[in-house]
């Protein structure tokens, strides 16, 4: 079968299962059509991809930053996404290269105990994802109508029959979904930065890189949590996944073709997520820091003030609205990651509907549980504690990705370039310290 071919020499193929089975192969690719043509076929998981950049996991720390230091910490935002687009090119590379997906290469190359121990620390990371999910949609639901946490908490469930309806659609349908709600989120920042007025020339100073974001212990704390979220774990297993949704030549000359393209889709579509990102460290530096309220670290508090200060009563709105469209988008793209991860590790294969309520109850249950005992405080600290979870399984992603890419046995003619090697190795080490730097400094804050 020519699916298996040279590339896979490297592979113990235990799972000859396709990954996501039921969408592979589903998306058209027009053969010897144009440049944009071709692209617009592999236009879409990009994007999928990119909702995890721009989750309510990511507001506080965009949010702190511009509050506390202006456009200084733009740089950051800037470095993190350069190392998101390499990171996700070799997990679209090694999909379309070997046919399999993180997961499935991890129970192909290692025993049985230690993919089914990867498989555990992938849901909890899933699970973590889905908590910053849950409350995000939750604190915009309180913001936008006005509803208790615990009511908002409880209404994301209801996201499980959105799914289901779109997954029995096609899975180009859930692409247009994920691809409107950014979209959405662009335009409501896009109208935040033209009302708060920023000063272009100091946002431009900002993404250049200087020593004041080391030797600054605050502003170092800040830039290691930018730095900290800068990859989902689960993304790696999605990416790797759905480019295999494509309809292309399973030559060597039709996944060469397949990485290119999905390469550039994934690349655009992540600066997509730098601009939002930035445009959430830029409203908050031009509303917030230079106006004299430093100390705004909180959502809530940032949408309460964004309308007085900046003079406007659709600010405050609009912000909310973001907030509520990036929690449901995450929301579609965990629930794949989920189905990806169970049955890549371990081959257990549940309805689409059970693994939703399972993955969705075990994120619902804590966050109604903080929000009963602790209020909005309680559940603003679950939120930060849910990407500390993320930081600690991000190593057990990232190390299997770098490894298997940079394997010619595995991947054949498409095995990384030295360059890549070498670089690739070095952003997985520099993002694993700091996560494992700002872990080490949460735990001892909640001992002492």
């Amino acid at each position: 079968m020519e699916a298996t071919n040279t590339s896979m020499k490297g592979w113990r193929q235990e799972n000859t299962t396709n990954s996501l089975s039921d969408v592979h192969s589903s998306v058209h690719v027009p053969i010897g059509a144009g440049f944009f043509k071709t692209l617009r076929a592999y236009a879409g998981p990009g994007l999928m991809v990119a909702v995890g950049y721009m989750d309510p996991g990511n507001w506080a720390t965009d949010i702190a930053g511009g509050a506390r230091y202006g456009y200084k910490l733009l740089s950051v935002v800037l470095i993190s996404n350069l190392f998101a687009i390499l990171l996700q090119h070799l997990a679209l590379k090694l999909g379309i290269a070997t046919g399999r997906d993180l997961a499935q290469a991890c129970r192909d190359n290692f025993s049985r105990p230690v993919a089914v121990g990867l498989w555990l620390l992938a849901e909890v990371a899933i699970a973590a994802t889905d908590l910053a999910e849950v409350i995000g949609s939750a604190i915009a639901l309180n913001l936008l109508f006005g509803l208790p946490l615990t009511i908002g908490i409880l209404l994301t469930a209801l996201d499980v029959l959105l799914l289901l309806y779109l997954q029995n659609k096609g899975f180009q349908l859930l692409e247009r979904v994920v691809a409107s709600l950014i979209f959405l989120i662009v335009g409501c920042f896009g109208y935040e930065l033209l009302v708060s007025r920023p000063d272009i020339a100091s946002v431009a100073s900002g993404l250049i890189p200087r020593t004041e974001v080391i030797t600054n212990p605050g502003m170092l704390y800040i830039a290691i949590g930018i730095l900290g979220a800068t990859v989902m774990p689960h993304n790696l297993y999605l990416h790797s996944s759905i480019v295999q949704t494509r309809d292309f030549g399973r030559t060597d000359t039709g996944r060469q073709s397949a990485i290119k393209f999905a390469t550039i889709d994934s690349t655009v579509s992540l600066f997509l997520a730098f601009f939002i990102n930035a445009a959430i460290l830029i409203l908050s530096a031009s509303a917030f820091h230079f106006s004299g309220n430093q100390q705004v670290a909180d959502i809530t508090d940032a949408h309460r003030l964004l309308d007085p200060i900046l003079g406007v009563k659709l600010a405050g709105i609009l912000f909310a609205v973001a907030l509520l469209a990036s929690g449901q988008n995450s929301t579609l793209t965990g629930t794949l990651a989920g189905q990806i991860v169970m049955e890549g590790f371990v081959n257990l294969r549940v309805k689409p509907w059970l693994r939703r309520l399972i993955t969705r109850l075990v994120a619902i249950v804590p966050a109604l549980v903080v929000a009963i005992l602790y209020g909005e405080h309680g559940t603003s600290e679950l939120l930060v504690f849910s990407q500390v979870i993320l930081s600690l399984q991000l190593s057990f992603a990232v190390v299997p990705l770098v490894s298997f890419t940079n394997n010619k046995a595995k991947m054949g003619r498409f095995v990384n370039p030295s360059w890549i090697k070498w670089l690739s190795w070095v952003v997985a080490v520099l993002i694993i310290g700091l996560n494992g730097y700002l872990l080490w400094d949460t735990v001892l804050k909640m001992v002492r």
